[in-house]
């Protein structure tokens, strides 16, 4: 038989989790037709010997819900090998919206997810005002990989509420009835699913604690059993657990949610500098609640949550230094210049900062955990590395290090925070968050943080530091690949992708294992209006596959763009 497509003779990891061997994968009309040695002669074939063959990557944390209607490639995921996201995370997005609603929105996905202002305002179409409507507008988008969107709960709220839902009043009876009929309505036109936030820092961009923050639990429980309707959805949160006074009273309720409605709830699991160990309490509870019957998941970020500070970027520790702000606004090279004037330095190290947001103060200050970025980068570098242990060896101050590592390379020179799950110097805890049962990859964030964060490569950084670089105790390539394709697919709801068997979607990396590469993030200024975003490239993915059609070769694009709006939750194919 003749197929589309052949990929010849690699080593597979076929997202099962069994142990990879060597296999052609033959597609046809964008489905894996057959899996096994010597078949059929392709239209065209890619060469796969001695590389690694996996299913595309499943991303189930992006927040693409602005990018995917103003750019036809969701980067940087789509060149990690990513072939399918989620959006509509963490309560935030644009539908449904009136055009009165508009700007608020933005402020808001300003505020919590840092896409600068003038970049939405010159990038969204609007084209839409319903969530039905949103998504009949991004289904005629052309992309690099599929993407599905779940229901934000802030522009629900205010849509419902006007302002009152600003305010974060209570919803009246009729406010809830409404919420809870335009979800059951959303994840009938194909939603995967609603999204909140319950995180007192989310903020909109003037500061304001964000709409979703305070809604009640009958607000909450009246959209849960609207998904119970439908019988589809993901209720997903970002959510802050108390453990200080007996357990949390806000994962008891995700809990109530969850088994009165029956749908899974997902919320992200981190290691916090505060209580580095209340964590695993979090999971102990979920494993509990699964145990009762209620889907819980805790979405783990495979390595530290990585604060990236830098001149081009959205903050740094002197932000907030008078003598700074005097000269912010200048070109880069002429804020170079300045800041390498000697007196300057020092009278920007002897002053005390002040910003609107204290708690943007106190991390950009924290300059005793912070790291050079280097290149390659390490995200789990030693102690030694940390800037107060070069102050001490070197007889200066961690401030003065951080201030001539942002003029390192003409101005572009980045700091690294580990703030997240990095507490002991160590990824243990995370290794430990990622095998348990109870959690799921997640929080990459491709398509938010764009000033802060760059944490859409973990594909990648999965690959490199978990089975083949880490000093120690690693994890095969076979558990890796199934934690980024089928588990991700299976509990994201892309049910028929995510594994290399016939009926499947034709989604496959194919990748050079050895060189495989992470290169440290950059600054972009690619975005609507010229905006400024970090940015992640890798070398070693030797082909891309989307749909039966190859989208990536050597880390450029091919020009095709199959990828295309996922409408409802997805089972696995019949008979499979």
């Amino acid at each position: 038989m003749k197929y589309d497509l052949v990929i010849r003779g690699g080593t597979v990891a076929d997202g099962s989790g069994a142990e990879t061997f060597e296999a052609d994968i033959a597609i046809h009309n964008g489905v894996i037709a057959e899996v096994g040695r010597n078949l059929g002669t392709g239209i065209e074939e890619i060469d796969a010997r001695g590389r690694l063959v996996t299913p595309g990557f499943v991303d189930i944390h992006t927040h693409y819900d602005g990018q995917v209607t103003w750019d036809n490639r969701l980067s940087p995921s789509s060149g990690h090998g990513v072939t399918s996201v989620l959006m509509g995370n963490c309560g935030v997005g644009f539908a449904p919206c009136l055009p009165s609603q508009r700007e608020i929105m933005v402020e808001v996905m300003e505020g919590v997810e840092d896409i600068p202002g003038i970049v939405m305002a010159e990038g969204l179409p609007w084209n839409w005002e319903t969530f039905p409507q949103y998504l009949d507008a991004i289904e005629a988008r052309h992309t690099d990989v599929d993407f599905a969107a779940q229901v934000p709960h802030c522009p629900l709220r205010v849509y419902v509420m006007g302002q009152r839902g600003v305010d974060r009043e209570p919803a009246n009876s009729d406010d809830i009835k409404r919420m809870a009929a335009i979800v059951r309505e959303a994840v009938a036109a194909g939603a995967f699913g609603f999204s909140t936030s319950r995180v007192a820092g989310h903020r909109t961009a003037g500061g304001e604690v964000i709409p979703s923050t305070t809604a009640s639990e009958d607000e909450l429980t009246a959209i849960a059993l609207a998904m119970k309707d439908v019988g589809a959805g993901i209720f997903q949160t970002a959510a802050e657990f108390d453990l200080s006074n007996g357990f949390s009273a806000e994962f008891a309720m995700l809990k109530r949610l969850g088994k009165i409605s029956g749908r899974p709830v997902h919320f992200p699991l981190l290691e916090y500098r505060e209580n580095p160990e209340g964590w695993k309490q979090v999971a102990n509870a979920c494993a509990e609640a699964r145990a009762d019957g209620v889907e819980m998941y805790g979405q783990v970020c495979a390595r530290p949550v990585g604060i990236l500070y830098g001149l081009e970027l959205s903050c740094h520790p002197f932000i907030g230094c008078a003598s700074y702000r005097a000269i912010a606004k200048m070109p880069l090279a002429e804020r170079v210049a300045a800041l390498r004037d000697p007196t300057l330095k020092a009278r920007i190290l002897s002053e005390t900062p002040d910003h609107l947001d204290k708690r943007v103060l106190a991390l950009s200050r924290s300059v005793e955990d912070m790291y050079r970025m280097g290149e390659p980068p390490d995200y789990a570098p030693p102690a030694s590395e940390r800037l107060d242990n070069i102050a001490k060896r070197t007889g200066t101050t961690a401030l003065s290090i951080a201030y001539d590592i942002m003029l390192e390379r003409d101005g572009r020179g980045i700091i690294y925070h580990p703030a997240r799950n990095y507490f002991f110097q160590s990824l243990d805890a995370v290794m430990d968050m990622l095998q348990r049962p109870e959690t799921v990859v997640g929080l990459g964030d491709g398509g938010a943080h764009l000033g802060r964060i760059c944490d859409g490569s973990i594909s990648t950084f999965m690959l490199t530091y978990w089975t083949r670089d880490r000093v120690g105790k690693r994890l095969s390539v076979p558990w890796v690949v199934k934690a980024l394709t089928h588990d991700t697919a299976r509990i994201g709801g892309f049910g028929d992708r995510g594994l290399l068997k016939p009926g499947y979607k034709a989604d496959v990396n194919v990748i050079d294992y050895d060189k495989l590469t992470l290169h440290a993030p950059f600054a972009a200024h690619d975005l609507p209006a010229g905006g400024c975003r970090l940015f992640q490239k890798a070398d070693g993915y030797t082909a891309t596959v989307l749909s039966g059609a190859i989208t990536y070769r050597d880390g450029t694009p091919t020009g095709a763009l199959p990828g295309r709006l996922v409408r409802h939750q997805r089972s696995a194919p019949r008979g499979i």
